[in-house]
């Protein structure tokens, strides 16, 4: 494939109702560096958060309710879920629960050796928090 064909960076957006509780929890208590924002007429605003390396996971509805089961144990995700792989899972999770999200559940290991926690999180968004883990499961 062309180069010029190809897609070079992968951007979500997220529309949210408080967007000041939604970036200072995006940016501040996860942890994800502002690279640019705008504002414009009628108060629109917008932030640019840098993700580091982005991919977009197609999954099947087994393979979803699988990966629902193993993190929480019951059907959960909706269409769309937000995984972010971080360094410490324990410690970003309960980063996030002060800084306001939902823990729907707390990090489990899982079949694949990675510390997953799953969160409700501002904006209406469900993530995920993993780390992955090079010894042998906990």
């Amino acid at each position: 494939m062309d180069d010029t064909a190809r897609v070079r960076q992968l951007r979500i957006v997220v529309e949210a109702e408080d967007y000041d509780e939604a970036l200072a929890f995006f940016r501040d208590a996860l942890g994800m560096p502002e690279q640019e924002s705008y504002s414009g007429d009628g108060g629109a605003r917008v932030a640019i958060l840098d993700a580091g390396r982005a991919t977009l996971e197609i999954a099947n509805p087994q393979q979803k309710a699988m990966i629902d089961e193993v993190e929480v144990g019951r059907p959960v995700a909706p269409r769309i879920r937000l995984a972010f792989e971080v360094g410490d899972s324990r410690s970003v999770t309960a980063r996030l629960v002060d800084a306001g999200a939902e823990l729907i559940a707390p990090p489990t290991v899982t079949p694949w050796n990675s510390l997953n926690a799953r969160l409700q999180a501002p904006g209406e968004l469900q993530v995920t928090v993993f780390q992955e883990l090079d010894e042998a499961p906990l």
